[in-house]
């Protein structure tokens, strides 16, 4: 049996296809790889990755990055159902209940290759105890490397985008090419949320489990008001096995994809969700709806309540007032001219029978001290953390650049006193991790913890009321000025 009539069976395994349309299958994957076939093949690596060397073999595509991502998705398009099908059987498996059917999605979204699960891998993953509990720490190696081709492109093109996003629902089945994903293999499970209609689907290159994005139908710019609580909640309403929550809506605090209004949720049970309540605070107009400040670095307030319609009257009074508020004292201000700079990042998840919804306040603000950010970590820590601090950190998962994989090996062999080539801006930090006992048996441990350090500090440096005495009069008279409605 050939590579190309062995792979031809796997789709037909598969169930998107049949055994009578297997010549008819031959003849799309030669299309696209070239005629001259092999009988040989690697019993060890994927039957795609060896079609695509053959590819590049018989001269079919380039030896370059976006080439072989354009073809790899076309391969895997074949073992995929069209949409209307995917669309069709999820929802007959929604009736059954919410959690099969997203277990079916996002089953077929790993066979195939729209989770990128090989490359999701690669990433180093740990979590460590901290002042705030254990919180997670990601070094990301998964996302791909850029196309020196689209980089050059990129710099001058001014052409309208098809698709105009990365997020845009025409995306689906999109072939790629210079500059954007190759999306052949890509669905989109579509759903009412807002009275509007809406996409869902799993995230190619997954933080966490089952990562899942909510996005708007329409290209349209995030915004955080009470419609997004509205949203919030009806998404909880459909799949409650799933958190969901949104980025802010301002650059600075919010995430990297502004333009394109959407949320993201999943499986996974964050850092901040296991946070306490350590104020609680009370109400009077919202009697059904427990509310407090949460034991959390950045700025937490948390409504609880099986009165969804209270959360939500609550919860846009909290956002509505925030986005007006000031404390000069603070470096809290709400507007510079005639830009207003606070928004809130909204999380929802429900349990026993409750909905948990956290705001945490933002201000993007920014100082001669401070240009990046006052609330954003400080130049102290850009060593191991200069990004944005978005709705994934916000929960306690640190999204740390892949440098510092290989950096850390060096902070490991200065800790060790051998020969290295540690860089100069870790080395106070390196300082700081040598005062202690360092062994070759728990020098990792010692790295790993003084990078969950670094991150609760980032995350304190993002929070508008610090944890200090200042901090908590600085709640007190935000909490006031809420309740005078």
């Amino acid at each position: 049996m050939t590579l190309i009539e062995k792979y031809a069976d796997q789709v037909i395994a598969s169930g998107s296809f049949e055994p009578l349309d297997r010549i008819y299958l031959i003849n799309k994957i030669r299309a696209l790889v070239g005629s001259k076939d092999q009988e040989n093949f690697d019993e060890n690596e994927s039957l795609v990755k060896q079609l695509v060397k053959l590819a590049i073999k018989n001269g079919e595509i380039e030896d370059s990055i976006t080439d072989k991502e354009i073809l790899n998705d076309q391969l895997y398009d074949l073992m995929t159902p069209r949409p209307s099908v995917v669309n069709r059987t999820f929802w007959e498996k929604y009736q059954q209940s919410p959690q099969l059917a997203t277990n079916w999605f996002y089953g077929l979204c790993e066979r195939n290759d729209y989770v990128k699960l090989e490359a999701i891998n690669k990433n180093v993953v740990f979590e460590k105890k901290t002042e705030y509990g254990d919180l997670e720490i990601t070094i990301n190696l998964s996302k791909p490397e850029k196309d020196p081709k689209a980089i050059a492109q990129a710099a001058h093109d001014t052409t309208q985008k098809y698709p105009q996003c990365a997020l845009c629902m025409q995306n689906e089945g999109f072939k790629g090419r210079l500059g954007q994903a190759a999306r052949s293999n890509h669905r989109i499970i579509r759903m009412m949320i807002g009275g509007q209609k809406w996409g869902f689907q799993y995230s190619p290159y997954a933080y966490f489990d089952e990562h899942c994005i909510f996005l708007d139908s329409i290209h349209e710019p995030m915004k955080i008001n009470q419609q997004t609580l509205i949203n919030l909640i009806e998404i909880e309403k459909q799949f409650p096995h799933y958190f969901v929550g949104s980025n802010a809506d301002l650059p600075i605090v919010g995430g990297s994809m502004l333009a394109h209004e959407h949320y993201q949720g999943g499986k996974h049970i964050f850092p901040m969700m296991k946070a306490v309540i350590k104020k609680e605070i009370k109400f009077d107009q919202y009697p059904d709806v427990q509310a407090g400040i949460v034991n959390w670095p950045m700025s937490d307030l948390r409504l609880i309540s099986s009165n969804s319609a209270q959360i939500i009257e609550l919860g846009t009074l909290i956002i509505n007032k925030w986005q007006n508020y000031s404390d000069k004292s603070l470096n809290i201000i709400a507007e510079k001219d005639d830009t207003l700079h606070h928004t809130v990042t909204p999380i929802m998840h429900v349990e026993d029978g409750k909905y948990i919804c956290d705001l945490v306040l933002r201000d993007n603000n920014t100082s001669r001290d401070y240009p990046l950010g006052i609330f954003h970590p400080h130049q102290q820590y850009w060593h191991i953390k200069k990004e944005n601090i978005g709705l994934i950190e916000v929960m306690g998962r640190a999204i740390l650049p892949g440098r510092l994989k290989d950096e850390m090996q060096e902070v490991k062999k200065y800790l060790l006193d051998k020969p290295n080539e540690i860089k100069k801006d870790h080395l106070p930090w390196a300082e700081e991790l040598k005062k202690q006992d360092v062994t070759p048996e728990n020098v990792d441990e010692i790295i790993q913890t003084g990078l969950a350090n670094v991150f609760a500090k980032v995350l304190e440096n993002a929070g508008v009321f610090k944890n200090d005495s200042q901090g908590q009069e600085g709640w007190k008279r935000f909490i006031d000025y809420v309740k005078k409605n």
